[in-house]
């Protein structure tokens, strides 16, 4: 498994080097050693919760983050494709305001490392895509932050056209709001 380095401070794509022979392929998907040595402030044993969604082509979840110490989070697509975007929250980070755009896959099968202090939302861009999230703490709802998938300052450009986005990520609030929020 190979750790890439990306252009947000402390985010990580972590890229398994998958088996193939006549029978298909065989990847690992995790490694503690490996996350342990490329991380730091979390460890592979701090994760508490895995959970997954099924999403069809067009929808998009985000941008959504977390209050208070923030959450880690790995994410991957199990099957499918998405584009995963991630935009630095973290007042005191050498990269915040940006944002950057993965392209998370069944074929290349990486993990991406989100740090706390990251809003976190994707799009699918195949017929359907299941994505796998393995986070740091239990969820909070009360700590729930978001900013809208379609804010004009963040201009994120969905690669699709937008077909289904919820009625609380359709109420999200602005990025010039929650920036001006966190001092």
């Amino acid at each position: 498994m190979r750790v890439e380095t990306t252009s947000l401070h402390d985010v990580l794509l972590f890229v398994p080097e998958p088996f193939q022979d006549e029978r298909g392929w065989f990847s690992r998907t995790f490694d503690t050693a490996i996350f342990d040595a490329a991380v730091t402030g979390v460890r592979a044993a701090d994760f508490t919760q895995d959970s997954q969604s099924r999403s069809h082509r067009g929808v998009v979840r985000g941008m959504h983050g977390r209050g208070g110490r923030g959450e880690a989070k790995l994410v991957r697509c199990a099957h499918g494709s998405v584009l995963d975007v991630l935009v630095d929250i973290r007042p005191d980070s050498p990269t915040f305001g940006q944002q950057a755009a993965f392209e998370l896959d069944d074929v290349r099968l990486a993990h991406l490392y989100v740090p706390p202090g990251l809003l976190h939302g994707y799009q699918v861009t195949s017929d359907a895509a299941d994505v796998c999230y393995r986070i740091d703490r239990p969820h909070a709802p009360g700590e729930d932050i978001g900013v809208a998938f379609d804010d004009p300052d963040l201009a994120i450009a969905w690669p699709e056209p937008i077909t289904v986005v919820s009625a609380r990520d359709r109420a999200a609030g602005s990025w010039a709001a929650l920036r001006s929020s966190l001092g």
